[in-house]
This record gives structure tokens, sequence and C-alpha cells, in this order.
């Protein structure tokens, strides 16, 4: 089924449901609800797990860490599950990252897109997702660093893309995710080039 053949109403019906459930901060409601400060306001002022984990300590992170891949995941594993083709699973994904990055409910000013992606490259390959998260990891435990596991793990993900699904939508998709979250870090590039980058659970001097 070509992409124009399926009901444009469902097409913009999930990148809209990708798009609001994106916008919905698992960083902010976390540490509001466990009375914890503000992730815009202290550490790094990012709305994600790590600075979430410098605050609030580890079990604010995971469940920060888990909300914000499920909103990346659920959107496309819908669009999995009811037909859509390929175009419109990526569309749902793009906009569920976007609503991270740029979400309606907080003046478009979001985190950097981590977790999300992991939870959308899960939804539209476990494998994709796994080798993902896979060297996220392995990033992190060597070299201590979140935002440089986040880069490398980026870098790899159209890579793995296109190597188990052969699509070009679905890693031209993943590239321009990879391409905006690198970019969010830009301020994290610097830092890692002037060794000024805070380590993973060290305390924001």
């Amino acid at each position: 089924m070509d992409l124009l053949q399926q009901p444009i109403i469902l097409v913009i019906g999930f990148a809209l449901f990708g798009y609001l459930l994106g916008s919905v901060s698992t960083a902010i409601i976390t540490c509001k609800i466990m009375s914890l400060p503000d992730p815009r306001t202290t550490g790094s002022n990012n709305p994600g797990a790590t600075n979430v984990l410098r605050a609030g300590g580890k079990k604010a992170a995971i469940i920060t860490l888990l909300g914000d891949m499920l909103k990346g995941l659920i959107p496309v594993l819908l669009a999995t599950l009811v037909g859509m083709q390929n175009e419109v699973i990526a569309a749902a994904g793009i906009a569920a990252f976007l609503g991270h990055l740029y979400p309606v409910y907080y003046s478009f000013k979001g985190g950097k897109g981590v977790a999300t992606i992991l939870g959308v490259l899960l939804g539209i390959n476990w494998i994709i997702g796994s080798g993902t998260i896979g060297i996220w990891l392995f990033v992190a435990l060597t070299f201590r660093y979140s935002s440089l596991s986040a880069l490398i793990a980026a870098t790899g993900s159209p890579i793995l893309a296109w190597l188990i699904t052969q699509s070009p939508i679905i890693t031209a998709s993943v590239c321009f995710m990879a391409i905006l979250l690198i970019w969010k870090h830009k301020r994290n590039i610097q830092n890692l080039l002037a060794g000024k980058e805070d380590k993973i659970g060290s305390k924001k001097k």
C-alpha cells in the first residue's frame, strides 16, 4: 500500500499523537511528584534523565529514562500494529522526537532526545534499538560521559537502520533525528573538546 492510498486522517493522527505524547516531559513531572528541583533550573538545566540523576538520584533518573523511551516507543508501535507503512511509522517517530525537543506544553523548550530516540528505534526494530543502546552503554561504561555516549550511538544508528531494514525512508528518518540530536549536544561537544564535560553521576558545579 502506497502512502497516498492510506487515509490522510491516519497519517495526520499518528503524527499528532506522537508529537503530543512526545511533548510530555517525564523529567519535569517526575521531579514535581518527587518534590525534587525542577530540572530546567538546576544542573545543566536539561529536562532529561542524566540531569535528573544529578539532582534527584537513580530512582528519579530511571523513571525519567523509561518514561522518555515510552514516548518514542508507543506511537511507533501503534503505527506498526495497525499496519501503517514505513512513511507513517517514520512520521510518528519523528513527531514524538520533535515533541520531546520542542514540547508544546513547555514553550517549545525541551530536552535533547536521547531516551526518546532510543524508544523510537526500539519501536521501528528491536535489533536497531538494542544495538544503539548497546553502543551507548559501552561508551558510557568506558568513558563515563553521557553526552559522548549519545553522540556515538546517534552516529551509528542510521548505519544500523540501513543494515537491518534496507529502507531509505526509515534510514533517512533515523539520520534526521540523529543530526538533530547531535546539534542539540553542541554545547556538550564544546565541553568535551575543552575537557569540561561532567561525567555520569557527577554533581554539577
